[in-house]
């Protein structure tokens, strides 16, 4: 149950203010129907939550109990800088005439695809040595992280989403960085 709570928090927080989240502010705008995106949404998380978690519990069984905790730590150290850094604009597919739910599932599983959510995801799978609970909970953490982007779309930009994604970013880099000290007997 510890991994599906923890994914579930990270990978929400991570989505906040991403590229994916603002995929899907630009698709709620364009569509203007929200029950077709959430369902793409939800479909494409629980795709990239099991492609994830799946190829997590594989590299589990490879390696030790030690490199499984660095990986998990190096996971939210470098997902944690992801929140830090510079995004590149969204192409908001207005090329893509395939209707609201296929342009919105290929268009967040193509950005989710070895995102940081993603390697959270496999990290938990790798290190709990179970695939169910981290992908229940990363394809949830995920739909909650995007659904503002649905739901509220013509707010977000009026959100202060920078200072969260920096004050969030740094926590979760900071445990990171405490959990790699950890791994290597350092703390």
């Amino acid at each position: 149950m510890e991994a599906f709570v923890t994914t579930l928090l990270l990978t929400a927080i991570v989505q906040t203010g991403d590229r994916s989240q603002l995929l899907c502010a630009g698709l709620a705008m364009r569509f203007d129907r929200r029950a077709p995106l959430i369902a793409a949404v939800a479909a494409a998380s629980i795709a990239g939550a099991a492609i994830a978690a799946i190829g997590g519990q594989v590299v589990g069984d490879w390696i030790s109990r030690d490199a499984l905790s660095l990986f998990y730590a190096l996971s939210l150290l470098f997902a944690g800088l992801g929140m830090l850094g510079w995004r590149r604009p969204v192409d908001l597919l207005q090329g893509w005439r395939i209707g609201p739910f296929f342009t919105t599932l290929f268009g967040v599983m193509i950005l989710q695809f070895g995102d940081k959510g993603q390697f959270i995801v496999a990290a938990t799978a790798a290190r709990s040595h179970d695939a169910l609970w981290p992908l229940l909970g990363g394809a949830a953490g995920t739909v909650i992280g995007l659904i503002p982007g649905i739901v509220w779309q013509d707010e977000l930009a009026r959100w202060p989403l920078r200072p969260v994604r920096i004050g969030a970013g740094l926590c979760i880099a900071a445990l990171g960085i405490l959990l790699a000290l950890s791994a290597f007997g350092l703390v």
